[in-house]
């Protein structure tokens, strides 16, 4: 049994984590840390986990982390960072679920994140943690970044036309919803119910951290500069992200596309991919707590654009589902391991 620790394992991505761990059987978890929560039970806060999770909440800063074979950071921007080095240095692996490591140029994260970074020396060895893209990478890493919620619904989209060179790299529109339990645990006025509910909104319209991220791991795939115009929703439901892509492609491809072929040969091999028959229209209900992402490309009869439709449950495959199937890919177990159950209907 390998021992695994999460620490801010208060907010949802923490939760999902440990509900995925609880039933995996090759691990053990061992501490759960919340800073202004130390000594409560995990199952007083999370009722949903008694029976499952016998342990109360740790300080973080406990040196117990080190005697974990890899820590889960399910915290906000910028705290990883500054414990990350002593954990390496102690053997432990590490997987960060939030984006202190996932942007390669420094100025540029400092700039969307709007702090310095603590170790910028461990940027560069971080794996980007989106196993379609890095799974060979990812087995031998010992830090990973887990990928945005955005970013992974919207990169899946689009890698098998990125990588098939099958379309204008310079003209990509991604349009976004999500579900409320994005913006996370944390009282705010403007997702309370009778804020979010029965109502519909674009925001950070200006520029959202996400879309340097999506350019980065598209522009590395595609071995060219990927520009994209990106604009996040929020939905009025609590789980969810759909994900519309709009593209055009290279001229003098048309006649020898077949999306449908090309995105199921893809992912032919993908345990967590799911390519609808062609004509579908994803539902975000459909993964409602699984760890699949579900795809479908189109092209329409009127407009010159390919539309490809994505989605994810932002809680799963965008974050806490992500980040189980990178730890079983870093500890050796099999990738699919507690990440099989269908989504939840209705």
């Amino acid at each position: 049994m390998k021992k695994i620790g999460i620490v801010g394992a208060t907010g949802y991505t923490g939760v999902e984590l440990l509900r995925i761990l609880a039933t995996h059987p090759h691990v053990d978890i061992s501490f759960v840390t919340s800073r202004s929560n130390v000594g409560m039970r995990v199952d007083a806060m999370f009722p949903n986990l008694r029976g499952f999770i016998d342990l109360c909440f740790s300080d973080p800063n406990s040196d117990e982390l080190t005697d974990c074979d890899l820590v889960f950071f399910a915290t906000p921007n910028g705290i990883a960072m500054k414990q990350t080095s002593a954990l390496l240095e102690a053997g432990t692996k590490v997987i960060d679920l939030a984006a202190d490591f996932r942007i390669k140029d420094i100025d540029i994260w400092s700039k969307w994140y709007g702090m310095t970074h603590a170790c910028p020396e461990l940027v560069e060895e971080a794996v980007y943690g989106l196993a379609e893209l890095n799974r060979e990478r990812i087995k031998n890493a010992r830090l990973v970044a887990n990928p945005g919620c955005y970013p992974t619904a919207v990169t899946l989209a689009l890698l098998p036309l990125i990588q098939s060179k099958a379309i204008q790299l310079d003209d990509i529109i991604a349009d976004t919803k999500s579900g409320i339990s994005g913006a996370g645990r944390q009282a705010n006025v403007g997702t309370l119910l009778s804020e979010a509910g029965e109502s519909f909104k674009a925001y950070a319209v200006d520029g959202h951290r996400h879309q340097p991220e999506i350019a980065q791991t598209l522009s590395l795939a595609a071995g060219e500069t990927v520009d994209l115009n990106f604009t996040p929703h929020l939905l009025p439901i609590i789980r969810g992200i759909h994900a519309t892509l709009y593209v055009k492609e290279r001229t003098g491809n048309e006649a020898d596309l077949n999306l449908q072929t090309l995105y199921e040969d893809f992912y032919v091999n993908e345990p967590f991919v799911d390519i609808l028959p062609k004509g579908s229209h994803p539902e975000t209900r459909s993964v409602k707590s699984s760890n699949m992402c579900r795809i479908s490309p189109h092209r329409p009869t009127t407009g010159s654009r390919i539309v490809v439709l994505s989605v994810i449950d932002n809680l799963v495959k965008g974050a806490a589902g992500q980040a189980v199937q990178n730890m079983n890919l870093m500890l050796g177990f099999d990738e699919t391991t507690a990440l099989m159950q269908p989504a939840l209907l209705p």
